[in-house]
């Protein structure tokens, strides 16, 4: 039974996402609620800890950053949320290294467009050994790309799946806990955030982008220090 979950790892997580969406959108049309956002606010509040937890297998800090809030509204449990999110990026980073543990035809097929940063990802285990299981969090197009490639190794499952935990459970307290501790800052930025929404957009987009570009250059530099 565990060898077949393992040999179809990378199915399982296509389901999880299917059935994740087909939950979201069937729950959101249910939601007796008027408008869009209070059916989304709604349905955090009631499915909170399930949407978390799914959110957290696809690696997504929007999610961590609402249980944040959530907890300091009190519709959330801060400890709970923090465990629960911790898990679900525990299992999506599990499902990701079997996927390279058993699914290595699938990965050389598949993921051919990404074979230089598959070459980093080896190199930077062999520089950086078991921390680069927590560093992988919070690196920027490596975070799918580190655990496929750490399975295509022969590196130790338990050892992994030890760190993996530690890692994730960080993860998600360091996540979580700032939006929990600002959330009365942060519901304010919301609140002028949808009054002037035309100052806002632009501002979002900005940062979004910066940041991403940051850590797009970030990785082209290290790509470039390994080659030379």
């Amino acid at each position: 039974m565990i060898e077949k979950l393992q040999n179809n790892s990378g199915k399982i997580l296509f389901v999880v996402v299917i059935i994740f969406l087909v939950f979201l959108g069937y729950s959101l049309y249910q939601a007796p609620e008027g408008g869009l956002e209070d059916k989304f606010i709604y349905l955090l509040k009631t499915y909170g800890y399930i949407i978390l937890f799914a959110w957290s297998i696809l690696e997504g800090e929007i999610g961590l950053i609402m249980a944040g809030l959530l907890s300091h509204s009190g519709h959330m449990n801060l400890y709970i949320a923090i465990f629960v999110a911790g898990l679900g990026g525990f299992a999506g980073d599990q499902i990701y290294f079997y996927v390279g543990r058993f699914n290595k035809a699938y990965v050389h097929k598949n993921f051919k467009a990404q074979r230089r940063q598959f070459a980093l990802a080896h190199l930077l285990l062999m520089k950086y050994g078991w921390p680069i299981i927590f560093m992988q969090r919070y690196m920027y197009g490596m975070r799918t790309i580190i655990p496929i490639s750490i399975g295509l190794t022969r590196y130790s499952g338990k050892l992994f799946a030890f760190i993996n935990l530690l890692s994730a459970w960080i993860w998600a307290a360091v996540t979580i806990l700032p939006a929990w501790y600002f959330g009365e800052e942060i519901f304010i930025v919301i609140h002028w955030a949808k009054e002037h929404w035309y100052y806002a957009a632009p501002f979002g987009v900005l940062i979004a982008g910066s940041i991403i570009y940051y850590f797009y250059k970030v990785t082209k530099k290290k790509e470039r220090n390994f080659e030379s």
